[in-house]
């Protein structure tokens, strides 16, 4: 049987605390199990025994060279149920200085913003497949700025999103 998806993501931060309140402000993540020098926090509504993990390596690390001098991970990705609440993410992003773009990837509508140590995540909100027509494929080849209330406009603020179907 293949890959079904990804259960959890583990991460390297300065400060544990300091990430654990960022990761709970900004996208309400709560923490199941902590010791010292590391946390697993879960996401509301999630059935995983924890979504993001998070080790301490202290304060004198340097930034991640991934992507401009190595190999590694550029983001991870995490998916919302509606526009509203990607309306909601992107406001409270923005409110704490993390948002630094929002891309229109045609069969989705992300939302990209870096943490207290300059690692990169999205949250993206999938065009449901019943609603992607020609024209969404089509668009595919490009990527534009995210214009969140044309898209609210269209597909309205409470309509589900794919939840890991991002084509037809």
């Amino acid at each position: 049987m293949p890959v079904q998806r990804l259960n959890h993501a583990v991460l390297y931060v300065r400060d544990v605390e300091r990430s654990v309140a960022f990761y709970r402000e900004a996208l309400g993540f709560e923490v199941v199990m902590s010791m010292r020098g590391a946390a697993f926090l879960q996401a509301e509504g999630s059935a995983n025994d924890h979504d993001l993990g998070l080790f301490e390596v202290g304060e004198q690390a340097g930034p991640s060279p991934a992507g401009r001098t190595t190999v590694g991970l550029y983001h991870l990705a995490w998916e919302v149920d509606t526009l509203e609440e990607l309306r909601r993410v992107a406001a409270k992003l923005g409110e704490l200085g993390a948002l630094v773009g929002a891309s229109d990837h045609s069969t989705t509508k992300a939302l990209y913003a870096k943490d207290p140590d300059g690692l990169e995540f999205e949250v993206s909100w999938l065009v449901p497949a019943a609603l992607i027509s020609e024209e969404v494929l089509e668009a595919r080849a490009s990527i534009r700025p995210l214009d969140l209330a044309a898209e609210i406009e269209r597909y309205g603020a409470t309509t589900r999103g794919g939840v890991g179907v991002s084509f037809a």
